[in-house]
């Protein structure tokens, strides 16, 4: 009798996981066809088991095993999950992807068509697991005169206006296109992923578009465009995002806000962030060592309201940091009225340290009486490879309001350390600046700046040239600054419109004279306390 109840008991226990090839709401995939052999195309099974678990909810499960197959639609309360050994081959066919169009007005709407794994208007999805999913997405080369035809190239994932997505724990690779797009999506959790997308043009590694309620934590991504990305294609603005513990590599930029900017970003977080080289060494686009480690963008009409980023790594990319307004005025709906120029304000950017940039310099620039506003900069240490000339440190940089925002925009800057121009209530404090080869540009320009407190600031200069240099701004408080090396001057100020700058508690034992005045600049507009050799 004993052993008859123990018995019925287990049978009680594990009859779930004897009907219809399903566990505890698991439903695995061979269970409706699919044979896992990498040849066989799988797209019918797979979907047999999506639309069995979307019934009761559940997760489809894939054994170890290779799994080719097209578009696979994942629908409401369905988690795939990927086991370990287990891998989801994207077919090679790209009549195995059928064309999606959803109802959401967005830029590139018609022409963005096609995914691997696709979700519209669906609640409570993941993707999960240790195995991999590969769009072999090298199969869907294009031309450099067709490289614009995004039609013929699906994405890996694509998820549109959907909520609490959730993907977590697999290794992505291969996509023909972006790898991820999150477009108007709310509550998504990104977690424990990796990525290696390095097979076609437009290779980003994630784009979040538009969603509000983000956090991408623990993720590893090798691209060759651009990698962790914000964008806002619609008329709804990216917010409430944190992007923390984070190892990335990318040709292009490896965090960016834009380029695609219309409605903004709001309340973004991004912290403990590691940018390292590619480990492949060729690019499609952008530079083999990375263009930016970090770009803030608004060239839409947008806004950019809120961004806080502190504790990051950068090895490689060529331009540290770059934060740009702009006026591009790309509209997302053809029948929207042209943007105007949008905002970008609330920024805070503090301990940074960046190697092995290059020559051109940081730059933070706004646009004449629309300037970037609430600034903040501090604790960063940026060292470049140096190399400017007497003929960079002259020269006048181009507003280039209309052109496409990229870090290299500009050229060589006119300071190798950071350059400013139109921005409004600017902070510097503990900023070290350092040229490995002799550089005869300052290592802060400020143009058009209206209010800025600077302190601790220091850099390596030459004899003739001087740290900092401030061209027709105002309300400028400099206090602590030390060059490394011997210079003309700790501060040159040029212009009728530079007024009221004090220079405070500074070292000039490195300096020749406080100061120089030039091109109308008046004397009486600076003043001078407790600054000692």
């Amino acid at each position: 009798m004993k052993n008859k109840i123990k018995f019925l008991a287990v049978v009680l226990i594990w009859s779930p996981f004897l009907v219809y090839g399903q566990s505890s709401g698991y439903y695995d995939v061979k269970s409706f066809g699919a044979v896992g052999d990498g040849e066989t195309l799988e797209t019918k099974a797979i979907q047999k088991a999506v639309d069995a678990c979307a019934k009761q909810g559940g997760a489809v499960l894939f054994p170890p095993g290779t799994y080719l197959t097209g578009t696979i639609y994942l629908k409401n309360n369905v988690t795939l999950r990927i086991e370990k050994g287990a891998t989801i081959l994207g077919s090679q066919r790209l009549e195995d992807y059928p064309v999606n169009d959803p109802d959401y007005v967005f830029f590139r709407k018609g022409i963005l068509k096609r995914a691997l794994i696709y979700a519209e208007h669906q609640e409570n999805i993941a993707i999960e697991g240790a195995g991999t999913i590969d769009g072999q997405g090298q199969y869907f080369l294009v031309s450099e005169s067709d490289r614009a035809n995004y039609s013929i190239r699906p994405y890996l994932i694509w998820m549109t206006r959907c909520k609490n997505v959730r993907t977590e724990g697999v290794h992505l690779q291969n996509s023909a296109f972006w790898m991820q797009h999150y477009l108007a999506c709310d509550d998504v959790y990104i977690h424990n992923i990796s990525v290696y997308n390095q097979c076609n043009r437009n290779n980003d590694m994630i784009d979040i578009d538009g969603c509000h309620n983000v956090i991408i934590s623990d993720f590893v991504g090798d691209s060759d465009d651009d990698g962790i990305t914000l964008k806002s294609t619609s008329g709804r603005a990216c917010e409430n995002v944190i992007i923390t513990n984070c190892l990335l590599s990318s040709h292009c930029n490896a965090i960016k806000c834009g380029t695609e900017s219309n409605t903004g970003f709001k309340n973004i977080v991004i912290s403990n962030i590691v940018i390292r080289p590619s480990k492949k060494k060729t690019a499609i686009y952008g530079r083999p060592e990375g263009i930016s480690g970090i770009s803030l963008e608004m060239v839409d009409g947008g806004e950019i309201d809120g961004i806080s980023i502190s504790n990051v790594i950068i090895t490689g990319p060529k331009v540290p940091l770059f934060v740009r307004l702009g006026n591009r005025a790309r509209k997302y709906d053809p029948d929207q009225p042209e943007p105007g120029i949008g905002t970008i304000r609330n920024i805070s950017i503090s301990h940074v340290t960046a190697y092995g940039a290059d020559v051109f310099g940081s730059s933070f620039t706004g646009l004449r009486d629309h300037p970037v506003t609430n600034l903040s900069l501090s604790h960063i240490r940026l060292y470049y490879s140096g190399g400017g000339t007497k003929s960079d440190a002259t020269r006048m940089i181009p507003e280039q309001e209309k052109e496409y925002p990229e870090a290299e925009m500009f050229g060589n800057l006119n300071a190798y350390g950071m350059y400013f121009r139109h921005v409004k209530n600017l902070d510097i404090i503990d900023v070290e600046c350092y040229a490995e080869k002799p550089d005869m540009r300052p290592v802060l320009w400020l143009e058009d700046v209206d209010g800025a407190v600077i302190s601790d600031v220091q850099g390596n200069m030459q004899p003739t040239g001087s740290l900092a240099k401030i061209v027709q701004s105002k309300d400028i408080f400099l206090s602590n600054i030390q060059p490394f090396s011997f210079c003309n001057a700790l501060l040159e100020v040029t212009g009728t419109d530079s007024k009221n700058i004090r220079l405070i508690n500074n070292d000039l034992s490195k300096v020749q004279q406080a100061f120089i005045t030039l091109d109308g600049a008046d004397k009486d507009e600076l003043k001078l306390l407790n600054n000692g050799k």
